[in-house]
């Protein structure tokens, strides 16, 4: 808070909160689901390809997860050994693998989105819908800034 503005305090204490509010939500959510003997990283992927559709390349599905391809590789290892994902060539590109859940997963998705559901219900619980439609409102234009800031290079210098 170089200017020690109200404003600048403000900004600080949201910054702070929403990185606490992120890492104990992940945290309660992981130890709800770590009984089914997944960890946050597995359940994250699972969760995705539920939600958001499987059937993508592997590359395509670390970009959505924002993690690096050697991460998702072991991750999916594991989910596959499990049979909880399945790889499947792409006909152009046998180098390249598409990720689908398998009929094993989709019971075990239920499960973890009973309890996500479970955890947002706790952790929500005696706040008015009106104030948290608002506070979805500002955090999608927090999150607009962020997408607007990446695409921004860190030393100000564009490559080429």
């Amino acid at each position: 808070m170089p200017d020690g503005s109200n404003l600048a305090q403000v900004r600080w204490e949201l910054g702070v909160a929403i990185a606490q509010i992120a890492r104990r939500w992940r945290a309660r959510l992981d130890q709800r689901i770590a009984p089914f003997g997944l960890t946050e990283a597995r359940w994250l992927v699972l969760l995705n390809l539920a939600r958001r559709g499987d059937g993508i390349p592997q590359r395509a599905l670390a970009a959505r997860l924002r993690i690096e391809a050697p991460t998702l590789v072991r991750t999916l290892d594991w989910l596959e050994q499990q049979g909880f994902v399945e790889r499947r060539a792409i006909a152009h590109d046998r180098r390249a693998k598409t990720i689908h859940l398998t009929d094993t997963a989709r019971p075990v998705v239920l499960r973890i989105e009973a309890e996500a559901a479970t955890v947002r219900a706790e952790i929500l619980a005696g706040i008015p819908e009106e104030e948290l439609a608002l506070c979805l409102a500002v955090l999608k234009r927090v999150a607009a800034g962020l997408e607007g800031a990446e695409e921004e290079p860190v030393d100000g210098h564009r490559p080429g």
